[in-house]
């Protein structure tokens, strides 16, 4: 069975040119990762270890200063360093957030998009610890905000098989 991020391409480079194909993969990503659908992240960009996703500035994400809620930013950031990271896993290999940074340069209004590239350590034959880091800049190119995203990246556990049943024994009548 090929790997999530290979599945997550392979889904990609189908809808993404058609049209509205782009709009389905961000319900699609949205329906998977309910949690992080709540942005309404849209993918504009994927490929292997490359990501970039644009959040648009709406009510709902905002704060009493009336820009982008922190928590939004650090969501979308999230977002994009996972999309990078986990379409450039090779086969066998799993990723999960450890720890997020997140430096707040300006206040974000209007769209912002979250770009981030990963390039991963191979051969990844134990558990390790990795960073990958994404901006976040706004409608003039000015960045908002910088994540470090740091990942647990491990081999997959292998699958155990449940033991089987003990046979019942016979009831007498």
């Amino acid at each position: 069975m090929p790997s999530p991020g290979v599945r997550l391409l392979a889904l990609w480079r189908r809808l993404s040119p058609l049209p509205g194909g782009r709009y389905l993969f961000a319900w699609a990503f949205g329906r998977t990762v309910p949690y992080s659908g709540s942005v309404r992240p849209f993918i504009e960009h994927l490929e292997p270890g490359h990501a970039r996703v644009r959040i648009r500035d709406q009510r709902a994400l905002r704060n009493h200063l009336g820009s982008v809620h922190a928590i939004a930013l650090a969501n979308v950031a999230e977002i994009a360093s996972g999309l990078a990271m986990i379409t450039a896993l090779p086969d066998g290999v799993r990723g999960i957030v450890v720890n997020l940074a997140i430096e707040y340069v300006k206040k974000a209004r209007g769209p912002l998009v979250a770009e981030a590239r990963a390039v991963i350590p191979t051969p990844i034959t134990a558990a390790v610890e990795h960073d990958f880091t994404a901006s976040i800049t706004d409608l003039a190119g000015d960045v908002v905000a910088r994540a470090t995203v740091r990942w647990r990246l491990a081999p997959n556990a292998p699958v155990v098989a449940p033991a089987p049943r003990p046979a019942r024994a016979a009831q007498a009548p």
